[in-house]
């Protein structure tokens, strides 16, 4: 396959292109190649840029030139659904079942006859989660089952969203309501949506010019923090923290 993109060196540790040479359209393809080690993929995340291609294409890395980015302070769930959910019983936990998060990202939504998240991409999640970068969010039923979450990498202050997904109504939603308002507690004022769709703009994604939101990342990325399973940080979070979250002012 020919793209009017650079090809990437064999070498995990060489540099990106700048984002701002990303093709206008599609917008924001910006090299092609390489590999899913996890030098490679924290570098692409630490420079504005993400892996995003189907099987059988080569990889594919982009900096779209309008950025999906939330806000933690700034999750918006109805009326409705904040109701329901206080009542559901459901809780939120980090890291106990990583891969099943995955996973669920990964199955095909309806109408969708395959998935990003490839063989590839899901053995560089694993990866990364083991040693302590990639992160999973999981609501779980009053039953313990799992039914939603969110996948993402996390560093400096920056956590980047790849992924969500719901088996139950409302659950990916919940996950996301409750990360930022954890990240909000541990003071990260944002998190990496990548593009916008509308299921994120009703949770409140605002899109920011590439530049805004490249120039937000040079201030956080380097902020410190440890790799390491969110599991105990993180907490356990039960559906009615919601309530408590009104109460501190969160739109969620």
């Amino acid at each position: 396959m020919r793209l009017p993109v650079p090809w990437l060196a064999a070498d995990p540790e060489a540099p990106f292109p700048p984002p701002e040479q990303a093709l206008a359209e599609p917008d924001g393809l910006l090299a092609a190649g390489g590999d899913l080690s996890p030098a490679r993929f924290l570098n692409a995340y630490r420079s504005g840029i993400f892996p995003w291609f189907s099987e059988g294409e080569p990889i594919l890395w982009w900096s779209p030139a309008r950025r999906a980015v939330l806000r933690t302070d700034g999750v918006h769930l109805s009326a409705r659904l904040r109701r329901r959910l206080r009542n559901s019983g459901w809780s939120v936990r980090a890291d106990t079942v990583f891969a099943a998060v995955v996973d669920g990202c990964a199955a095909p939504r309806d109408g969708q006859s395959g998935t990003w998240i490839t063989a590839g991409m899901r053995t560089a999640y694993l990866e990364l989660h083991r040693l302590g970068h990639a992160h999973s969010i999981e609501v779980f039923d009053a039953g313990d089952r799992l039914i939603g979450g969110v996948l993402g990498l996390a560093f400096g202050h920056v956590f980047c969203g790849d992924s969500m997904y719901s088996a139950e109504s409302g659950a990916s939603s919940l996950a996301l309501a409750i990360l930022a308002r954890r990240l909000r507690s541990w003071g990260w004022p944002l998190i990496d949506a990548q593009v916008p769709n509308p299921h994120t703009r009703r949770l409140g994604v605002d899109v920011w010019p590439r530049a805004d939101y490249l120039a937000a990342l040079a201030q956080l990325r380097d902020l410190p923090l440890a790799p390491g399973d969110w599991r105990e940080r993180f907490g356990i979070w039960p559906a009615a923290a919601l309530g408590e979250a009104a109460r501190d002012g969160l739109r969620v």
